[in-house]
């Protein structure tokens, strides 16, 4: 399994893999209301992680198994139809940290070590930018994932959905030493 950059040309892999993802992995942390609203107003391919070449994907040619990326944009989360037509500005790497952004794993390859390597592949890609630290927005089914890796829990996200539904997110954040 290797990873590579993702392509504008996997957008149609990438919103399957999100959907198998979410719906298999998060069910036993939230309702599937939670889960459907999130699929609809949250999640979902950011094709700006693409387009600057920071969006990873882990594939055997014939499944993308997982897909993972880091952002050097104030973004902390959700996908191309979360985001209003505001400017998505660059961070300054010498005063605020990377993100790590947009993970999701297919259940039939997880605890495999994908999200693993491609965590890897941001956190490296992340300081050879200059950034010395990262923060993200976990998912609940993610915190247990993140903290074996050294993420620390900064701060409870709650997300109220344009439905009111409600999606409990952790911010976890890491230095790169």
């Amino acid at each position: 399994m290797l990873t590579r950059l993702a392509k504008i040309d996997d957008v149609p892999a990438l919103r399957h893999l999100i959907q198998e993802s979410v719906r298999g992995l998060s069910k036993a942390y939230y309702s599937p209301q939670q889960i459907e609203s999130a699929l609809h107003h949250v999640f979902g391919v950011d094709t700006q992680l693409i387009i600057d070449e920071t969006y990873f994907i882990a594939d055997d040619e014939a499944q993308v198994a997982g897909a993972g990326g880091w952002s050097k944009r104030k973004t902390l989360f959700g996908g191309d139809q979360s985001k209003s037509n505001r400017v998505d500005s660059l961070l300054d790497p010498a005063t605020e940290p990377a993100r790590i952004r947009a993970f999701y794993i297919h259940p039939g390859w997880s605890r495999r070590g994908i999200g693993s390597m491609i965590l890897k592949a941001c956190e490296d890609a992340a300081r050879a930018s200059g950034f010395k630290r990262v923060e993200l927005a976990s998912t609940l089914p993610g915190v247990p994932f993140y903290s074996a890796r050294g993420y620390e829990k900064a701060e409870d996200i709650p997300i109220k959905m344009a439905d009111g539904e409600l999606l409990m997110t952790i911010r976890m954040t890491k230095r790169l030493d």
